[in-house]
Order: structure tokens, then sequence, then C-alpha cells
């Protein structure tokens, strides 16, 4: 019987038997017992499944894993010791070097520096679309050794809201992958496999854990796309360190995601902690009842600030004036996050001044947990950007990124009106 995203966020994946834990424990422990040579060998092999070493697999990792691909209706996912740990396998997963991959320009600025810059000196080109790309746009960047599209459901910290069919129609027409970073959503108010896309990540760091206390990220494999194109050798033809297995052939829907885990993984070892796997399983269980206040306490903050007059414009999807309002009844109708962008009237002094003032919310590098912070992107998070890539990711010169917490409401407006009372 199929189960509603609530109880699998409380519940789902993990059942514990007579006199055992009844909540997930950390397995912390980094190898695991057998008796049988054969069985050890089987699971080096890939003929069994099993855990012998937590780089690979552990059950702790297993249990959040498994919840994290229900929630998002996939049928794998792999837990990474970041989101940016995701970032880079989801694409060299399926990417070598002289393989070229169509980017979105307005994500977040530490995934642009990954791509623009690291996968590139290895050899992995990038064309970045900007958000006002149309469709035939999209397709014309297209070139023979494309081997993936990548964009965010809902970016950070331009808030665009991305048109997830037309990229899955882009990319499917040229038979690559459509991967879409879902962490500002979370599949609470957006499963992007719903609409076509193929392969999820998340920085878990963000609103899964919730809580600010555990750095994660998590590739989520959908099993749809078809990867015996002749596009993907990496997944249809034999793989030597493992005696000649090809995934496709061995794992079936699974076998990006089973790829992700055997090959990078084993050889990356960009893997979680059991202690963070745990930590997160604990924001998760409570992720149905956060997401929806998140929401709820950002309209309210994002409509009192287009009230000012000290507030040069504000941004945020689940307002009727914003320009995404339309896009995100589509795919996010029961809200879009708690992150809210503005500008503030007499530029960057003026916005530091607004900051400084608040008591409530603090000056953090971080985004979407339980307690509002605020965050100057340009000259923090996006500041290795040029002027011209700020411009196409949609984050202006005096853009503070706001993320609105779960505190009263009342508390948050009386604490925004007496900091723009100071300016």
């Amino acid at each position: 019987m199929s189960k509603g995203l609530d109880t699998i966020c409380v519940q789902g994946c993990y059942e514990p038997g007579d006199g055992e834990a009844r909540v997930v424990p950390i397995v912390q422990s980094t190898t695991f017992k057998y008796n049988s040579a054969e069985t050890l060998g089987k699971l080096f092999d890939l003929q069994a499944s099993g855990f012998f070493y937590t780089r690979l697999a552990n059950p702790t990792l297993d249990a959040v894993e498994k919840k994290i691909a229900a929630l998002e209706g996939g049928v794998g996912a792999m837990l990474t010791s970041s989101g940016q740990a995701a970032s880079m396998m989801a694409i060299t997963n399926i990417c070598r070097a002289g393989d070229h991959v169509v980017c979105a320009s307005a994500i977040y600025g530490g995934t642009f520096n990954l791509f623009h810059k690291t996968l590139r000196e290895l050899g992995i080109d990038f064309t970045f679309m900007k958000p006002s790309a149309t469709e035939e746009e999209v397709m014309a960047a297209f070139k023979p050794n494309t081997k993936a599209v990548f964009t965010e459901t809902l970016t950070n910290a331009s808030l665009v809201v991305t048109d997830i069919e037309m990229y899955a129609r882009c990319a499917h027409s040229h038979n690559v992958p459509l991967i879409v970073d879902n962490t500002f959503p979370t599949p609470i108010n957006c499963r992007p496999f719903e609409f076509g896309a193929d392969i999820v990540t998340h920085s878990t760091s963000k609103y899964m854990d919730g809580h600010a206390v555990a750095l994660g990220g998590a590739i989520v494999d959908s099993g749809n796309f078809d990867w015996n194109s002749g596009n993907f050798p990496m997944l249809t033809e034999p793989d030597e360190t493992y005696h000649g297995t090809v995934y496709t052939e061995a794992f079936g829907k699974a076998a990006y995601i089973t790829k992700a885990r055997t090959h990078l993984m084993r050889d990356m070892g960009a893997q979680a902690a059991p202690m963070n796997a745990f930590l997160l399983n604990l924001g998760l269980e409570t992720l149905h009842l956060r997401v929806p206040r998140h929401c709820a306490n950002a309209l309210a903050l994002a409509k009192f600030l287009e009230s000012s007059d000290k507030i040069a414009w504000v941004n945020y999807p689940g307002l009727e004036s914003n320009k995404y309002y339309e896009l995100a009844k589509k795919y996010m109708p029961n809200g879009t996050s708690g992150v809210v962008s503005f500008g503030v009237k007499g530029g960057r002094e003026k916005a530091a001044k607004l900051m400084e003032s608040l008591k409530l919310a603090a000056m953090v590098i971080h985004v979407a947990d339980l307690r509002t912070s605020v965050l100057h992107p340009a000259s923090t998070t996006h500041r290795q950007m040029t002027d011209e890539q700020l411009e196409d990711c949609g984050v202006s010169p005096d853009m503070i990124r706001l993320s609105v917490g779960l505190e009263d409401i009342d508390d948050l407006l009386a604490d925004f009106k007496q900091a723009l009372d100071q300016i």
C-alpha cells in the first residue's frame, strides 16, 4: 500500500523488529563482520547486497536514503557529504572529459563555481542559459557531446521558478537526462520526477535537516531514463573494475544510482557520516510540518516588505505580483519555500544597516533552516562571480536574501519594522 508523504517523513523505510530501536539507530562503525569469505567476495563483485564498509553502505545511511527516494518517488538515492558533492557526482557519474552540459545560469553560486571552474578544468564544458532563455534558445545550446541538462527547481538566491517540463522536453529530445536540484521546495512542495526530471539532487543541509546541524547532500534516481542510446558507455559497456559488470544489464532501472555508489563513491569517498544521517532523519521526520509554516511566514513577510516605501523591490514567487507566480502555481501549488529576496532603497550601505539592525534575523552563511537569517549574496556566496555573471544568475548588488524561519510571524514583522525605522 502506497503511503502519503507525511507518513513517509515520520515512519518511511524503517521498520524495527521486536525489541529493536524505534528510532533509526546510529551505526557508528566503518566496517562489518562476515563469517564467509564467499559472501564477502560476492559483495565486492556486486553479486550480493549488504554492508561491508561505510564508504559504500551503512545501515543508518541506507534507511535515510530509502526515505528520501520514497519522498521523491525514485528507485534509489545516495547520501553525500555535502550538497556540493551531490552536484559534482551527479554530473561526473555520466560525464567525462570532452563532454558538455547545458545548465541554467541562475543557480547557487557554489554550484556555478563548481561547474564553471573546477569541472571545466577537468575537461567538462558547460553552456549557461539565462533565466529568460526560451525553449528555442535552450535547444540551440545543445552540442553533439552534450550529456546532461542541469537546473534548480527554485533557484538560490534569485528565486527563478524553472519550467521543468520545458527543460525536460529539450533534454529528452536530445536523449540526455534532466538533473534538477530540488533543495528549496523539497519533495513536500515539488516532486520534479512528476514533470519529467530524471535525476534530483539536494543539499540536505537546508530544509531537510532544518536545524543547521549537519552538512549533507543527496542524489535521487527516478529510474525512468533510458540509458541505452549509445551516449552513456559508462553505464552500458562493461566496467573492468567489477569484472565486466554492465550496469544497465545488472541493475536495470537503478543503473545510474548503483554506478554512482559503486564507482564514484568507492573512488571519491564523499560519503555522509552515520551521525549526520541520523540528524538528517530527525529533520525529515518533521519536514512535512515545517515547510508549510516556512511558506506561510515568508508570504506574510514578503507582503509586509512589498508595502514598505523603504524597499525597492521584493521577489517571492508566492506574491501575485511576481513574474513567476503562474509557474509557481503549476509546479509548487502548495507553496515555494521560506526564502525571499529583496532590495533596499539606498543600495548596499542601507542594506547593510538594515541587516545589522535586525535582532531576530541573524547574518549567517546559511539558508533554509528554522531560524530566520539574512545575507548579502553578491559579497558572500556569489562574490567570486563577475558583474556580468551576477546579472545572468539574477543576483543584483542590492539583493538581500531572507530565509524566513519558524518564529512567531508577529515577532518577525515587528523585528523588520524596527529595523526599517532605523534606515
